[in-house]
């Protein structure tokens, strides 16, 4: 929400000490306060809406409806409608990259959650930075991560902090693509950045051929990279509600919450991606719990418990928890986007993968499918049919 008055010795306003010297100070309280990237720009319309609008039209966005409502998008558009009286824009990066544990993700045992989801929520940890910027700037000002109708990738290509790679994320040239943005809308006249202009992608098609599901388009007529979320893992696993479709489902793999298989093959990763130094997104260890006591259920009794590991968990382990398990692993977590309800189905999917290319599946696996046939939730129950399916029939096959 906008917010007024200075805080900590914050500099005048930008006419009355010069937008220049703000703009640094700026870009160097971001960066006292963990900000790994900073870049200004202005709020004035931009030009990517066609591309955006002729995204939506064409069914890209599958079910996230919330992104082509009128209100957004005329929001996105004109940054004035979130803020009026906005006169710059600052852009944020804040670096999350995590290294993979010894055998996974080759592990099909073991489930593959995104990078970014596997420590504390990024909303809250990007957003408390970005509220500490705001309050030292003064005037009126709104944050914002991942979370409002905001084009956040244009705004930091418009900023200078990177371009958009073949696979739609922004990619700056020093530090890669595992960042994620923050934006803040203020009425304090800044100096911009120049915008990035260039393209260095090249030639290279890494992205686009390592999609298991060929989510990844290439460029179109303009110049813009398109994904088509429908066939995403990420939007599947994450955003998409009911069955996942058939066909996808084998290309999951063991991707049990986001992907990230488009980040791993960029070259600009191999090269500069580096663990974040920001501890909170740290993988979560496993940890014991005790259950509640529940004097109407006898398996219920206040037993200890294992949450598992954010970092390649075994699917098995995600298979058994309870909801209430659920809600203990994924407590102040991105993961709890999903619902617990989404995760059993991404895990039926993955065990039926595992066991489909097992030469002697795991008989509890199998017990955990076929408990789940009964299920509550008929998309979780129907998964766990398709699992136990691939089983029989690769069976047949040996």
């Amino acid at each position: 929400m906008p917010r007024g008055g200075r805080r900590d010795g914050a500099p005048a306003s930008g006419e009355g000490a010069g937008a220049a010297a703000l703009s640094d100070a700026v870009r160097a309280k971001a960066r006292e306060l963990g900000f790994d990237l900073v870049g200004i720009t202005t709020p004035e319309p931009t030009d990517h809406l066609t591309f955006y609008r002729r995204w939506l039209a064409g069914g890209r966005h599958g079910g996230m409806s919330y992104l082509a409502r009128r209100d957004a998008l005329a929001r996105r558009g004109d940054l004035a409608a979130t803020l009026p009286g906005v006169r710059s824009v600052i852009v944020v990066g804040h670096e999350y990259y995590q290294e993979d544990p010894s055998g996974v993700p080759e592990d099909p045992s073991r489930g593959v959650i995104a990078r970014y989801a596997r420590g504390r929520d990024y909303h809250k940890v990007v957003k408390k930075k970005l509220v500490a910027l705001g309050r030292w700037l003064g005037g009126a000002w709104r944050a914002y991560v991942d979370t409002g109708p905001i084009l956040e990738r244009e705004l930091a290509r418009r900023a200078g902090l990177g371009w958009f790679g073949k696979n739609t994320m922004l990619i700056n040239p020093e530090r890669g693509s595992y960042f994620f943005l923050g934006v803040l809308l203020t009425d304090v006249a800044l100096e911009p950045d120049a915008p990035f202009e260039a393209d260095h992608c090249g030639t290279c098609r890494a992205c686009l051929d390592a999609c298991p599901t060929g989510a990844l388009l290439g460029r179109d007529e303009s110049g813009a990279p398109v994904m088509d979320a429908v066939r995403c893992i990420s939007y599947l696993t994450i955003e998409h509600r009911g069955p996942i479709p058939v066909e996808l489902r084998r290309l999951m793999g063991n991707r049990i919450y986001g992907c990230d298989i488009c980040q791993e093959v960029c070259p600009w990763n191999e090269r500069f991606a580096e663990v974040a130094a920001e501890q909170d997104y740290a993988a979560r260890e496993a940890w014991a719990a005790e259950r509640d006591r529940d004097p109407d259920d006898p398996d219920h009794d206040g037993t200890e418990v294992v949450i598992p590991t954010t970092d390649g968990p075994a699917l098995v382990a995600l298979m058994r928890m309870s909801e209430d398990e659920w809600d203990a692993y994924t407590r102040g977590s991105a993961m709890r986007r999903a619902g617990y309800l989404g995760l059993r189905r991404n895990v039926a999917i993955a065990l039926g993968n595992w066991l489909a290319a097992s030469d002697r599946p795991d008989p509890e696996a199998v017990g955990e499918l076929a408990a789940a046939l009964s299920d509550e939730d008929p998309v979780v129950a129907e998964a766990a049919a398709w699992a136990l399916r691939q089983v029989a029939a690769a069976s047949t096959h040996d």
